[in-house]
């Protein structure tokens, strides 16, 4: 190759006839039909630092025109691809330039392809030896500093098959010593990035100490107090932005680098502070490695796995200035894992009246049991229909969900009666000591503004009075600093005035009153579903529901908070007596009870002296025991009591036998009645009992008019049906003079 510059370089230019047939000559590598399509300079570093630092390999790269001009090619054949400078070798994704040129291969447009170094196309033998194979199948030839080369000839192959090795064992090993530079450096616990909010990197970059900025610590305090006292991360969350408290950051680029700035609060940033042991002190590193089968093609950052704490490679205690106690870090770990827990198979607290929703497990099938609400009422339901909604199964069991409430809301202020006054006494505590965190963080914030106002100050007089543009300026910065300060201030006083620092004789009365009138506080109507849902999962865990097969008898088996578990009974509410498993005891009680010659109403009333509950409702009336005697058949209803005294004609019929022949309800015969759809007469002095007239003819034609489909009034019941025969027409004298009287 160095023969052929030197043979060429006389030649000028535009003779390119004149220095192919040199080339051709000196190489018979280089055909005529190379010439015939363009030659394409590859150009790439490794990194951006590369590409600002090193620049005279970034000349040499450029400088291979030069040489395909001198291997025979014109100018205008001749095209450079540098679109993948500052990206890596190891791998074709994101290399764009990388990409076109195997496209322009493969479309038979390349003659010749030249690169510094073969690593500079390649450092992968995957990508590199695609590359060999289109250029052998297209004739194109590949040159570097080195030589020319035709990946058709087996020694050229094999010459480029080792370089392209040695380029990706050069890269491994290049990585291998930087890895162990950097475990050499983790090993002592000097590895370092970026310090997290709250700290700063020391001097020699050895270590983080906290933030000089007494308010930068003070907000970094109070999130961790904040959290023990809070329990969850959106609930922390929802703390910083109703009191305005901001995050201290110092950004790690831009034009206000390093210098303290303050940002809104954000779910993920509590997060990684929460999840962070530098706050208690530690060093960690290995606590995220590369998962090369979870990569996505255009996702750099994918493929990102966590391990555990215990299983970084290196985790060093007592290693920076700490926050909070190792103690306390494990436990916010271990309160963060149980509400990722809780969030999975209990569900967060929702929206609706539902006191339970998420705890309850079905007993038979182990599947947790849904909440519905019924009706227009809304009315609450426990049901286990996973298996009818996803397999299509029958309903497996449920219950009402004002019973199963009402029934843990007792358990829960049992356990709650004996602490009250341990509680009331926590809550004054704990309400003073949050109260002082927000005055200290109150009272930096006055001396941040005042430091700023008395700063602008400072710039407006140090400015000379003739350059009134820059006094200005200078002075409407002052003046608003000054309206932030007094803006402030007035509201620190707003603060002190509705939480002073300690609470005064009536507020300590008034909490421990409501610690020790659990129940008022809990029907308070302040008080929110959500944060009745939220103490209910802070003392259980689990609800397992077992009903006797459709009975009102269940059993609730409690597993509270803490691994203890409570076994319950329960009658639920059922929807008939033939569901509860003591109707035959009931129907005995009520049959004795009437042979003693009590009436139905002091029947009702000795049921619920002896603390008999109905279906519905707490007390039985005597309409409840008048229907339950009559679906058992011992009983007939008043409206049915025929009188001994009183004689049927022919054809005529009671309502009640009628409705029976006919089987259609009373109530839609007394319609038809009403409508003079059909004959009859009411008995004076017997509260209206009606007696109608039908005979065969008559019993038909109620019976189609029932069976017709019902319809609207502009398509009306065909007149046929609901016009009824004169009882006087096909009646005997005895049924006509009845009538006529």
């Amino acid at each position: 190759m160095n023969d052929i510059q030197l043979l060429t370089d006389g030649v000028s230019e535009s003779a390119p006839a004149v220095r192919r047939a040199v080339c051709s000559l000196t190489s018979p590598k280089l055909q005529p039909w190379h010439w015939d399509r363009q030659a394409i300079v590859y150009v790439r570093q490794s990194s951006p630092q590369q590409v600002l630092e090193n620049r005279e390999s970034t000349a040499r790269q450029y400088a291979l025109v030069d040489r395909a001009v001198a291997l025979g090619w014109s100018r205008d054949q001749i095209e450079v691809i540098d679109d993948d400078q500052g990206i890596s070798g190891k791998s074709i994704e994101g290399r764009l330039g990388f990409q076109r040129l195997l496209a322009e291969v493969g479309l038979d447009h390349v003659g010749l392809i030249l690169g510094l170094e073969m690593s500079r196309l390649a450092r992968s033998c995957k990508d590199w030896h695609q590359l060999l194979e289109l250029c052998a199948i297209f004739r194109t030839l590949l040159a570097d500093q080195d030589g020319l080369y035709d990946p058709t000839e087996f020694n050229d192959r094999l010459l480029l098959g080792l370089k392209g090795t040695m380029s990706e064992a050069e890269l491994h090993i290049l990585k291998g010593r930087m890895f162990q530079g950097r475990l050499n450096k983790a090993d002592r616990g000097e590895l370092l990035t970026h310090p997290p909010l709250g700290y700063v990197l020391n001097a020699d970059k050895t270590s983080f100490e906290f933030d000089p900025d007494e308010q930068a610590q003070t907000v970094v305090r109070l999130i961790f107090a904040e959290f023990v006292r809070q329990g969850t991360v959106y609930s922390l969350l929802r703390y910083l932005a109703q009191h305005g408290i901001c995050f201290p950051v110092r950004p790690i680029g831009g034009p206000n680098r390093g210098h303290l700035e303050w940002h809104r609060p954000n779910r993920n940033t509590l997060l990684t502070m929460l999840h962070n042991p530098v706050y208690a002190g530690a060093y960690r590193y290995g606590h995220r490695h590369l998962e090369p089968r979870r990569r996505r093609p255009g996702h750099p950052k994918s493929g990102t796995v966590r391990v555990a704490l215990e299983q970084c490679r290196v985790l060093i205690k007592d290693r920076f200035p700490a926050y909070i106690s190792w103690q306390e870090f494990t436990e916010n770990q271990a309160r963060l894992a149980q509400n990722q827990w809780r969030a999975n198979a209990q569900g967060a607290p929702r929206g609706g009246p539902s006191l339970l929703g998420g705890l309850i497990y079905c007993g038979r099938c182990g599947q947790r049991l849904m909440v519905q609400y019924c009706g227009r009422a809304n009315r609450l339901r426990y049901q286990c229909g996973r298996g009818a909604q996803n397999r299509g199964e029958p309903l497996c069991q449920g219950i009402v969900g004002r019973d199963l409430d009402q029934f843990m809301t007792e358990r829960i202020f049992e356990i709650l009666k004996p602490v009250s006054l341990e509680l009331s006494l926590a809550a004054i505590s704990d309400l003073e000591q949050e109260r002082a965190r927000l005055d200290e963080l109150w009272r930096q914030k006055l001396e941040r503004a005042a430091h700023q106002a008395d700063r602008a100050a400072r710039q407006f007089q140090a400015v000379e009075p003739e350059n009134r543009l820059v006094a200005r300026t200078l002075e409407k910065n002052w003046e608003t600093t000054l309206r932030e300060q007094e803006q402030l201030r007035r509201e620190y006083d707003e603060f002190r005035r509705t939480q002073p620092l300690t609470l005064d004789a009536t507020q300590r009365e008034l909490i421990r009153h409501l610690a020790e009138d659990i129940p008022a506080l809990w029907h308070s109507p302040v008080t929110t579903p959500q944060e009745l849902q939220q103490i209910v999962r802070m003392l259980v865990e689990r609800i397992e529901l077992h009903i006797a097969g459709n009975s009102e008898q269940t059993e609730i088996i409690i597993t509270w908070v803490g691994g203890g578990t409570s076994r319950h009974r329960l009658c639920r509410t059922v929807v008939s007596y033939a569901q509860r498993s003591d109707v035959d005891q009931l129907i005995t009680r009520i049959v004795q009870l009437r042979q003693s010659g009590l009436s139905l109403k002091q029947t009702a009333q000795q049921l619920n002296q002896d603390g008999v509950m109905p279906l519905r409702g707490h007390q039985f009336t005597n309409f409840m025991i008048s229907r339950l005697l009559v679906q058992r058949g011992l009983h007939l209803p008043y409206g049915r009591k025929r009188p001994d005294s009183i004689a049927l004609a022919e054809q005529e019929w009671w309502l009640p036998d009628l409705a029976d022949e006919l089987q259609m309800p009373r109530t839609s015969l007394t319609h038809w009645y009403k409508r003079s759809w059909i004959r009859g007469r009411k008995l004076a002095g017997l509260r209206g009992r009606l007696i109608l007239w039908a005979d065969d003819a008559e019993v038909n034609r109620l019976k189609q008019l029932r069976d017709t489909r019902r319809r609207w009034s502009d398509n009306p019941y065909p007149q046929e049906l609901t016009t009824p025969q004169s009882p006087t027409d096909r009646c005997s004298e005895d049924c006509k003079r009845a009538y006529n009287e």
